[in-house]
């Protein structure tokens, strides 16, 4: 048996070494040529009939292989043009963006999609990019920051009442923000979050635990905030008499652990789909219906959990510091996936930087350091999967705005409109965003703005350069 007779059988090159072995070990049992080549065939034509045991298992093992790896391929064939997508505020959004959307509206189990007003690049799914799928879960479309979100305390403080002075000293003593911070032991809180059970129901989970409860309770770095400013609500609502409030705004995610998660189960999800095209390898998706998929879901939503709990956290100790009961609390995350029926089937709505928009839901839409934020109210859009856009969104990236920014410009636009910034970096000014009052000028019917909000006194994370 030479190896010219296993090339004709079609077989692959380590496959041919593989049988190679199998006929040698035969040839010495008393089989002819042919009737090793017959068997060859056989093993070819059932592979897993052999895997068990036997001469010719490894041959088959590396057949099984092969196999899985040409499906896995042919699954991740991409669709010629991408299916069409309903865009929102089009003369607001960069081509790149509409090319990431293009990308992953040509993935296999995409079944819908739209971009919100506020979409910029991002990994994967473009920030700002709603993508609903059939029976997979994309852990890039929701992003690295898992859960990241939203949320406001309306207090029963005139907003004068608080002054800058004060307000400064609370969120200091009171917020820690950057990459690995961590309130000193003696003051870390405690929340229901770690103490649930599915925390031991992955060794991820286990191995990222101690990292979560030190965390708990902080914000991370990038555009993250925790702000007192003044809520203006033109008419009675939220269960509140119109007027002025004095309110505090955070946006905080999942921190370290979220991040992890993230990153863990992209990897698994591109060895699910080892010949996914390039330009999608950061789309890569995992089966719900596959234990890896099942296994994704549940820490997704443990780090939404977690990261609405660090909201809730800092919200509790500021509340308690200044005496008071919040009036009311709102909240939403941006950065998840949602089982959500579709056009009267159950898919996977993914909202990476995306503000959930059902018909009466309450959410929030903030704008830069400087520039106001908006509680705003579904109106349902079905063909914005009943969505609305998380931000203003970028319009510089960090490098191109810390090299095309003056420090004294983004200082005088802070002083002009009387905001204290603590922290903060020049990547995060508000002239690297997208005028708020243009982007929710572009979704009036997606949301209705019920109340709007001030900044005044600003906590950030430093970041590249401070202001």
């Amino acid at each position: 048996m030479n190896g010219k007779h296993l090339v004709k059988l079609g077989l692959e090159k380590k496959a041919i070494a593989l049988a190679q072995t199998a006929a040698t070990t035969r040839e010495a049992a008393g089989l002819s040529r042919d009737d090793i080549l017959s068997e060859l065939r056989a093993v070819q034509q059932n592979p897993a009939a052999y895997a068990a045991g036997g001469v010719y298992a490894p041959l088959a093992a590396e057949l099984l292989a092969q196999q899985a790896v040409r499906d896995a391929r042919r699954g991740s064939d991409l669709r010629p043009a991408p299916l069409p997508y309903p865009t929102w505020g089009a003369d607001l959004i960069d081509p790149g963006a509409h090319r990431q959307m293009d990308v992953a509206m040509r993935l296999p189990v995409s079944r819908a999609g739209a971009l919100m007003p506020d979409a910029h690049v991002g990994y994967g799914l473009p920030i700002g990019g709603v993508l609903a799928t059939e029976n997979a879960v994309i852990p890039y479309g929701v992003g690295v920051d898992i859960g990241c979100s939203m949320m406001l305390s309306i207090l029963p403080i005139q907003p004068g009442a608080l002054r800058t002075e004060e307000a400064t000293t609370l969120l200091l003593k009171h917020t820690r923000f950057g990459a690995g911070v961590a309130f000193e032991k003696r003051d870390r809180q405690d929340h229901e979050v770690l103490h649930e059970s599915t925390w031991d129901d992955q060794p991820i989970l286990q191995h990222l635990y101690d990292k979560a409860a030190t965390q708990i309770g902080t914000s991370g770095s990038g555009n993250h905030f925790a702000e007192f400013g003044t809520l203006t609500l033109p008419h009675a609502d939220l269960g509140l008499d119109a007027g002025q409030y004095l309110a505090l705004l955070t946006h905080s995610g999942s921190r370290g652990f979220g991040a992890q998660v993230a990153g863990h189960f992209t990897a698994l999800a591109e060895r699910h789909h080892p010949g996914l095209a390039p330009e999608a390898k950061k789309l890569a998706w995992l089966p719900l219906d596959h234990e890896d998929g099942q296994a994704y879901w549940q820490a997704m939503n443990l780090a939404g959990r977690y990261a609405l709990a660090n909201h809730h956290l800092i919200h509790a100790r500021l509340a308690r510091a200044l005496n008071v009961t919040p009036l009311t609390q709102i909240s939403n995350s941006h950065n998840l996936a949602w089982k959500q029926t579709v056009n009267g089937q159950e898919l996977i709505v993914h909202r990476k930087g995306a503000t959930p928009a059902a018909p009466g839901q309450l959410g929030l839409i903030p704008g830069s350091m400087a520039d106001p934020g908006y509680v705003v109210r579904g109106l349902g859009h079905d063909g914005a999967l009943q969505s609305a856009s998380h931000g203003a969104g970028r319009q510089l990236g960090r490098k191109a705005a810390t090299s095309a920014l003056a420090k004294k410009d983004v200082q005088a636009y802070l002083t002009g409109r009387g905001v204290t910034l603590i922290g903060g970096g020049i990547d995060e000014a508000p002239q690297a965003y997208k005028r708020i009052e243009d982007v929710i000028a572009r979704q009036t019917d997606l949301v209705n703005v019920i109340a709007s909000f001030q900044p005044r006194v600003v906590r950030m994370d430093t970041g590249s350069e401070d202001i």
